[in-house]
């Protein structure tokens, strides 16, 4: 099983490992410092070079079968090489912002207006979030931005760790989604804590400070639904 380096680092930037397994043009690794995808944070891309001097790049991880697959271009290195994993830093780190930045943002509309959210999607910089709410205008979206900004300013710890199973379903609002998409077979949870505003189920990458977000910008916000309304947001810098 693949040691995942990114969720006790989400600063880390490069790492060496082995590979275990080569399957067409994607190797698996002892370890890695890509993440794969998932709860609407994209997947990262980057380098991975060979003791030979050999570059080739990463431009997709994926899972399959319980194994993190590193699609690389051209030819992979065969298994037992060691390698070296560098990632898209400036890609990453726009993308652990915007993932931040979507958790201030549930936080506070779920504390100020009890909303659960019913889907979500990001980019670096860009993202929008669906939440469960009847009404939704300008006023409502510039309310939400000023308070969102407010707690970025605030300057708060973001902390990750884990909870088993058991214990984190005993936290209500530890799962914010209107439909619970964590898997039955997962027993240990791991947890994103903005400390004095949310605490949630999740196992993207984020920055340690809210400041590091920066100033957020509601951008857009519209009706997909009788219950459902969507906020569109942008990160600036």
């Amino acid at each position: 099983m693949t040691d995942l380096l990114y969720h006790a680092d989400s600063y880390l930037k490069e790492f060496t490992a082995t590979v275990t397994e080569v399957i067409g043009n994607t190797v698996v690794l002892d370890r890695t410092a890509f993440y794969p995808g998932g709860g609407g944070q994209p997947h990262d891309t980057g380098l991975l070079s060979g003791l030979s001097g050999s570059k080739m790049n990463v431009v997709r991880i994926s899972r399959k079968e319980g194994k993190l697959l590193h699609e690389v271009e051209g030819t992979p290195p065969p298994a037992g090489a060691q390698v070296t994993g560098v990632i898209d830093w400036e890609r990453r780190y726009r993308l652990m912002r915007t993932h931040t930045a979507l958790h201030i943002l549930c936080g506070v509309v779920w504390r100020d207006y009890g909303a659960q959210v019913t889907g979500g999607d990001m980019q670096p910089l860009q993202a929008r979030m669906d939440f469960e709410l009847e009404a939704m205008s300008a006023d409502f979206a510039r309310e939400v931005e000023e308070k969102v900004n407010a707690e970025i300013a605030a300057a708060r710890e973001v902390a990750a760790g884990v909870l088993p199973r058991e214990e984190a379903f005993r936290h209500p609002d530890l799962i914010r989604t209107k439909i619970n998409l964590l898997p039955p077979g997962i027993q240990e949870v791991r947890v994103i804590d903005i400390q004095g505003l949310d605490v949630q189920a999740d196992g993207g990458t984020h920055v340690g400070n809210t400041r590091e977000v920066g100033r957020v910008r509601v951008v857009g916000h519209e009706s997909k639904g009788r219950i459902n309304k969507r906020l569109r947001i942008q990160v600036e810098g």
